[in-house]
């Protein structure tokens, strides 16, 4: 077990912002969180996991532990009539693993290509996009209690998923409850991919893909590319500029809300969902109050998609994130002066 001191997290958030752990261990595996749970001193201070930093806001300093996820590895675990089981290590690059199952033949995750962040950090927001959730290509995962370094294994139903939630985003509200923020970090994420593979096209910029390629029966692999295109046509690389992708979540609303607001705004992106509730583009809502293009500070919001919040210091002046978090609230405050509806951030303030 390694433990360093001061450590820059600026090339470890996908914002690039400016902060330090005062305490940071890189695990590689189960070993290096034993010897964590035996150390005294390090098993009793509080713990932050950080994956690929994707998802985060740092607004100062991490005083906590910071535990980086580097567990690897990658393979077929097992297979039958009717599915693959694939296993990717916590620290394994999301975008990286679609990339490989498809190479392997083993298609289900193409709708989930280019999605920031690391394999570990997946089922924790219950990652999804263009129709397809991680929770319906979900099989088990192993994880280890941080206070007692022991790994234990759990099921999509113990994971509790919801629209971009889990077990792991929640703090458990009484004793024996089973909220688990801060309490696990997650070593290795099984994927079980339907050998009867079906396409799942339903989102506008996918059937546009269909008309502009005459193709009406994709294959995975011509899936994954379309939404490659896609959202590089749409999301600015953070590897160019700083961003931590889709700054909040989607709302729902009831369908006599929607149509309130279908009368004042006809325009409204929305989509029926099964439950009978509707979903809205947040993006959309975010537009319609003049937010695209708009600064506050060092920090914006993307031209190309108001969903997305970036970092326009670049590296000579890199955005704080004080200055994300007041934009943020600035369009919350916005949105729900217009629409009445909260928008729900996605990435998890530090």
């Amino acid at each position: 077990m390694l433990i360093e001191k001061n450590v820059p997290l600026r090339p470890y958030n996908s914002f690039g912002i400016v902060a330090r752990a005062q305490t940071l261990l890189r695990v590689t595996g189960e070993a290096d969180l034993r010897q964590l749970a035996e150390d005294r001193q390090l098993a009793a201070a509080p713990k932050f996991v950080l994956g690929g930093g994707s998802n985060i806001v740092l607004t100062g300093d991490v005083k906590p532990v910071v535990l980086k996820v580097e567990v690897m590895g990658r393979r077929l675990v097992s297979q039958d009539d009717k599915a693959w089981i694939v296993e990717a290590g916590g620290g394994e690059n999301w975008h990286e693993i679609v990339r490989w199952t498809l190479a392997q033949g083993y298609p289900g995750l193409e709708n989930l290509a280019l999605i920031p962040g690391t394999v570990g950090a997946s089922p924790v927001q219950n990652i999804g996009a263009y129709g397809v959730e991680l929770q319906d290509r979900f099989d088990s995962l192993d994880a280890v209690d941080l206070a007692t370094g022991r790994v234990f294994t759990l099921d999509a139903a113990q994971c509790a998923f919801g629209y971009r939630d889990s077990v792991f985003k929640h703090v458990a509200a009484e004793p024996g409850g089973f909220g688990l923020a801060g309490k696990v970090l997650i070593l290795r994420v099984r994927f079980r991919l339907p050998k009867a593979w079906k396409p799942v096209l339903g989102y506008l910029d996918l059937e546009k893909k269909m008309a502009a390629t005459g193709e009406q029966h994709p294959s995975a692999q011509q899936i994954f590319d379309w939404i490659c295109d896609i959202r590089r046509a749409k999301l600015p690389d953070p590897r160019v500029i700083g961003n931590a992708g889709s700054f909040f979540k989607n709302p729902t609303v009831s369908r006599e809300q929607c149509a309130d607001i279908i009368a004042r705004d006809p325009k409204v992106v929305h989509y029926l969902l099964a439950d009978g509730t509707v979903k809205l583009a947040a993006g959309w809502l975010i537009d319609a109050c003049g937010w695209k293009g708009k600064s506050v500070g060092n920090a914006g919001v993307f031209e190309k998609q108001a969903l997305v919040l970036v970092n326009r210091g670049g590296d000579a002046n890199p955005v704080t994130g004080g200055e994300v978090m007041t934009l943020a609230r600035a369009i919350q405050t916005s949105v729900y002066e217009r629409f009445g509806i909260r928008l729900e951030p996605e990435p998890v303030v530090v």
